[in-house]
């Protein structure tokens, strides 16, 4: 065997170990999946273009509530954090409301064994854009869902202070990131897979 060819061969194991190894730290999670926002922010509806493009089975709903896992047909809920003081003022809620709503969304998908999924792919701009001195309602979304999560998925730049990577640390949840929105699709069909 010539150097170049076990090069070759070598590289191909590596290629492939990698491959093994980052299949086997992707979470999983069931489908049907419920998608709801907490704070009404565009996330939500971002969530559901990706989530609609990686071919998993879904609804979305960006006021659900406890009742709406009455049914039981959904295995998982993805909650995307981020808020809209205009979403919020539209939908007629306080950032109070919302934190209540998915307070107990969350407490009835645990109890019923679903699989939760804190999620924020705004990025950074989300966390920061057009805040009012004070106003702390993004960050307070983030506090409401992520800590109670069973993984995080999350677009890289919106973890730039790494408030996401201290939560996955302190509270030993998972954290996905990736790159660009279109990105969450491969994401998803990984996490979604049969």
């Amino acid at each position: 065997m010539t150097v170049r060819s076990r090069i070759f061969t070598l590289g191909l194991a590596l290629i492939c170990l990698m491959a093994v190894a980052s299949a086997q730290t992707t979470p999983k999670a069931p489908a049907p999946v419920l998608i709801t926002s907490c704070g009404q922010s565009p996330g939500a509806n971002a969530m559901n273009v990706l989530a609609r493009r990686a071919g998993v089975e879904y609804t979305l709903k960006e006021d659900a509530v406890a009742k709406d896992l009455a049914t039981k047909q959904f295995k998982s809920l993805i909650v995307v954090t981020g808020a809209s003081l205009k979403g919020m003022g539209a939908a007629g809620v306080s950032i109070e409301d919302e934190l209540k709503r998915v307070e107990a969304l969350i407490a009835e998908a645990r109890k019923q064994g679903m699989t939760v999924i804190g999620a924020h792919i705004e990025g950074m701009s989300r966390r920061s854009a057009g805040a009012a001195p004070g106003d702390n309602s993004d960050e307070m979304s983030i506090d409401a869902v992520c800590p109670m999560a069973n993984f995080m998925i999350v677009r890289k730049d919106g973890n730039e202070d790494g408030r996401f990577t201290a939560i996955s640390k302190a509270k030993k949840i998972p954290l996905v990131l990736f790159e660009k929105n279109l990105d969450l699709v491969g994401v998803l069909k990984g996490i979604f897979a049969k």
